[in-house]
Order: C-alpha cells, then structure tokens, then sequence
C-alpha cells in the first residue's frame, strides 16, 4: 500500500490566482487577421508579377514588382502613395484610391471576423465582440505595418502619416461589420456608456426610416450617375477607342489598363453623381465639369475614362438633362420616409424626411471625399469631385423634394374611407355628390387591427361547424327551470305567466359598416309547456367592439 502511495501518479497543483489562462480562440482570432492581410497582399503580388512576367519591356525586376504590390496594397486602404521619379522631378503624389480595390480587403477582413465569432463545436470557446474586434485588428495592422516598412523602399512609397490612420480605419469598420453579422445583426439598444438621451433617441422609429431613406436616395444617385456616365462612354465612343488602343500595343498593357478602368468605375459612378447633382468634378487646379460648362483641361493624361468627357464650352439641354437624377433621388427619399401606421402627424413625416435628406448628402460628401484624390503635382493636385460641396447639393435637392413628396403620401395613406351611399337606420349618413358617403375611418385603423381579427377569429370558432363525419356531441350547458317559454325580445317583459325571463339580445358600441352576430342560436326547444328551456351557449352581439390605440406622447 506504501508503494502504491508513493508511485502513484502525483495530483496536478491546483492553478495560482495570479496566472491568467492563455486562450486559443484569441491566438486563432489574431492568425485570422494576419492571415487576410496576407491574403489581399499576395493576390495582389500575384496579379502584378503575372503582368510583368507577361510584358515585353520590364523595367525592373522581381523586386519591383513586389514593391509594387505592396504600394497597391496600401493604396487599397486609401493611403496615399508618393513617386519620386518624375520628370519635373518633384514628388508626385497618388492618393486617388480605385474603390473597386477596396473590396478586397474589406471582404477578406470582414471574413476573418465573422469565423472568429463563430464556433465550429458545442464546446468551443466563444469570445466577446470586443474581444474578437480586438485580436484580428492586432494581427491586421502588425502585417500593415511591415507591408509600410517594405513599401519604403520601393518606386511609391507610403505616406506614413496616410497609413498610420487609414488602415485602422478601413481594418476597425469592416472587422465591425463582420462581427456584428456573425451576431445576428442585433438592433438592440446601445451600448451603456452612451449618454441616455443618445440611446433614447436612437431607438425611435424615425431614425432607423431616416437611415433607409437616405439610403435609398444615395443609391438611386449612384445609380444615375452610372447611367450618366455609360451615355457619355456610348456618346464618345470613338475616342474611347482610339484612347484605349494608343495607350499600349501589347496585350499585356491593354488588359492592365482594362483592370484599371475597370477599379475606376464605382469612382466614375460617384464622379457622374456628384456632376449630375450640380457642382461637378475637378480635374485639375482651377477646371470643374459641370452641366452648366465645361471650359476643358489641356493637361489630362490619355485615358479611356477621361475621353468620355463632355465637350468644352457652355452646357447643353442633353447635359442639363442630368437634373433628373436628382429629383428621382429626392422622390425616393420621401417614399421611403413614410411610416405605414396611420397615427403618426404630418410634422413627424416631415421631420423623417429631413432626416433623410441628412443621410443622403452625408453619405454623398463620404463617397465623394473616398474617390477624389491627387494624381500629380501642380495640375492634377486636385482630381474629383469636391466633398463638402457634393454633399451640400445632395441635402439640399433631396430635402426640398423630399418632405413635401413625404407630406403627400403620409395624406394619401391615411385619407379616410369612402363607399357607396347607404342610408342608415338612424339617418346620419349623407352622400355627395358622387353619390359616396364616408365611412368611419376607425374601423381600418392599424390601430384595432388586432382586435378586430381576434374577434372575428373568435366568433369564426363558434359559428363555423366541424367538417367530421358525425357532429361533436355539444357542450354541456347549465339548465334552469323556467316556466312556460315567453316571447323573447320587447314581449318578455309583458309576457304573462313567465317564470323567468331569458335575457335579450345586448347592444354594444360598434363601428359603421360591422355586424356580427355571434349568436350561435338556442338549442333546440323541449315541447311546448312548461319546461326547462336551454341558455344560449353565448348573448348575441350586434357589432364587434372597437377600441381605438392609444396615441403616443408627442416626442
């Protein structure tokens, strides 16, 4: 026994208190982001040695290409990058940021979240929000800091400044969004260290129609600007063309600036909205494209895009015709701001309209800020569409459109019921003109919805018979002794000889146009003489009763 005391397997020391537990599930979520990172940098290193194996002319070598890499890398995060070997040979820099190239790291980080928040087994290990957030953006940025430190010594280095607040901008949002789908995209309320009159406000019904109805606006603005820039592409065709094919000769060359233009067109597309919307879009120091005039810009590099171009002098009735992509904008954002329940006021609509016209020209003013960007020095400092002022012009196109538009429609879905002529017991209808008369508009009020289907549910259990083959036996009902059956109705009470009186039919308040008579009727009758008589399984009812919502406090 003392043997197998002391051989026995020793017990494992119980855990210190000051030791903390080491967890897989944040080492997987800190791999998670290193390796999307490292995913969008080596499709992209993939892409441009392919293209430089493919050219005939390399001016550098395997090095080059992956310094290239790199700085498209960070120029997908909106970094700006710098290029010192020019002409003129002052720096140059390139911050115009292909929104298509956005993509990809956003795909790929917002990917990394979502499996990190998510748990494969019952048992597994599943971290806070904070906490996933947290461990992939540590990976994320410790791979964007070495992807800045190797761009350096490239033909476009980073701006550090760029990168040190871009890239954890664009890692944090999309690492939010995955998280926040991984959790089932919760609305709840806020979080607790929030001031109480934010979340309060927050959890109002007009801001979340607000959010959709700018939206919508923003997306029928880019919409029209895609139109508007595939009619001047169509419109120009020929020098389209004739750009495309002058620019390079191999095939190599032709499809590297095919992925170009193409990385360019959600650009193009806030570039035609942003001129549809009035202020148009800089392409250089002092020239701005607008449907009022174009004066041109001599120094433009040769592009497929830029050859697409209005032609210089003052505007035309085709280009003013760029003005209805606005007020469609603005009849959306009022459609959408129109809450269905009947008891909201004119001032409320009008207000989440405005709201709307809000949303709209803020997401304008970022997506406009998002696809401008210097090409150059001198020139092309200035390249897209101004940011304040394309914002401005979104609010204020749909704002004026769009509260009266959202006016109208909250007055004709709330306008009140009419039908056809019908004269009343009581006298109280009268009809127009037309021969139609109003009816109580309570009866389609959202309001009683409920308890109108309740009561016609509940009256369709008692009256609608059981489709079996043999009918139930019925329910067993109290019988009192009564004497001889009476007339029932105004006679009972005038009746002679009755020993007891079955109660009449009992009026109740009902809404126009309603009757229901749940009346199931009286069982059947003993003989004639004095008897027991049966109760009604239920007191008929003329009408339902209606209750009408209680209105909410004003705001």
């Amino acid at each position: 026994m003392t043997q197998v005391t002391e051989r026995g397997t020793p017990l494992s020391a119980a855990p210190r208190a000051g030791v903390r537990r080491r967890s897989p599930a944040a080492a997987a979520c800190v791999v998670g982001g290193a390796v999307a990172a490292g995913l969008g940098l080596g499709f992209l290193a993939v892409l441009v040695i392919v293209l430089w194996i493919s050219s005939p002319y390399p001016d550098s070598g395997p090095g080059g290409a992956l310094h290239l890499a790199a700085g498209l890398w960070l120029l997908a995060h909106g970094t700006e990058l710098v290029r010192y070997d020019t002409l003129s040979g002052l720096p140059a820099p390139v911050g115009m940021t292909p929104l298509l190239l956005v993509a990809l790291p956003v795909l790929l980080m917002r990917r990394a979240a979502r499996l990190g928040s998510a748990a494969e087994e019952d048992d597994e290990e599943v971290l806070p929000a904070g906490a996933v957030l947290s461990a992939v953006l540590c990976g994320y940025l410790a791979v964007g800091a070495l992807v800045t430190v190797y761009a350096a010594g490239g033909p476009m280095s980073a701006d550090p400044i760029s990168a040190a607040w871009h890239i954890p901008l664009v890692a944090v949002l999309a690492a939010a969004g995955g998280v926040w789908g991984a959790r089932g995209r919760p609305l709840g309320p806020l979080p607790s260290w929030l001031p109480g009159g934010v979340r309060k406000a927050a959890a109002r019904p007009r801001y979340a129609l607000a959010l959709r109805a700018g939206a919508g606006g923003a997306l029928v603005l880019l919409g029209g600007g895609a139109l508007v820039v595939g009619a001047s592409l169509a419109w120009h065709g020929a020098e389209v063309q004739a750009s495309f094919l002058s620019l390079t000769g191999v095939w190599s060359g032709r499809f590297a600036v095919l992925l170009l233009a193409l990385a360019l067109i959600p650009n193009a597309m806030v570039w035609g909205a942003a001129y549809a919307l009035g202020p148009g879009f800089a392409l250089g120091a002092g020239v701005t494209a607008t449907p009022l005039g174009f004066p041109g810009a001599p120094a433009l590099p040769r592009f497929p895009l830029l050859a697409a171009l209005p032609a210089e002098g003052p505007g035309t009735p085709l280009t003013w015709a760029a003005a209805g992509v606005p007020v469609v904008a603005g009849l959306a954002v009022g459609w959408f701001a129109v809450r269905r329940a009947r008891e909201v006021s004119y001032g409320e609509t009008a207000l989440t309209a405005a709201l709307g016209a809000v949303v709209c020209g803020l997401a304008m003013a970022g997506l406009s800020a998002a696809s401008a960007g210097p090409l150059g020095s001198r020139r092309l400092s200035e390249f897209g569409p101004v940011w304040w002022t394309t914002g401005v012009a979104a609010f204020a196109w749909t704002a004026v459109l769009a509260v009266p538009v959202a006016v109208a429609v909250h007055a004709w879905r709330t306008r009140p019921a009419i039908g056809p002529a019908v004269g009343g017991a009581d006298g109280d209808a009268e009809a127009d003109g037309d021969g139609v008369v109003g009816v109580d508009d309570r009866w389609h009020d959202s309001g009683v919805r409920e308890i109108r289907w309740a009561a016609l549910r509940k009256a369709a259990g008692a009256l609608v018979p059981d489709m079996a083959g043999s009918p139930p036996e019925p329910p067993a009902v109290p019988v009192v002794a009564v004497g001889p059956v009476g007339p029932v109705g105004p006679e009972a009470g005038a009746g002679a000889g009755a020993g007891a009186v079955v109660r009449g039919r009992r009026a109740v308040t009902v809404v126009s146009a309603l009757d229901l008579d749940l009346d199931p009727g009286l069982l059947a009758a003993g003989a004639a003489g004095p008897g027991p008589v049966s109760v009604p399984l239920a007191p008929p009812v003329v009408g339902a009763r209606v209750l009408a919502r209680r209105k909410p406090p004003p705001e």
